[in-house]
């Protein structure tokens, strides 16, 4: 990883680092797999912090420019997904640039 998170200035210690574990979430979606629970456990902290849609979407476009990583697509897969099962997001879901 060479790249960093994006957060806004105005949220406490706590909330960077809840949103950063959502982040590195994604990644691991990517990378190696994660539980749909694990996911959208991190996604509801992730909301209460950015409850706005907009703002979601430009955290979620400017981690995606960095890192190369797609949030919907896992975010996605998790809410179809039973109980239980991992999640594994595939490089061909990233959005095309």
């Amino acid at each position: 990883m060479d790249y960093s998170y994006p957060f806004s200035p105005d949220w406490s210690t706590t909330e960077i680092v809840d949103v950063i574990a959502f982040f590195q979430m994604i990644e691991k979606a990517y990378e190696t797999g994660v539980k749909r629970e694990d996911v959208l456990t991190t996604y509801r902290r992730f909301n209460e912090i950015v409850p706005a849609k907009s703002e979601e979407k430009t955290y979620f476009k400017e981690f995606e420019e960095v890192s190369g990583y797609a949030s919907f697509p896992v975010i996605r897969g998790a809410k179809k997904a039973a109980n239980g099962e991992v999640i594994k997001a595939s490089k061909n879901e990233r959005r095309k640039k």
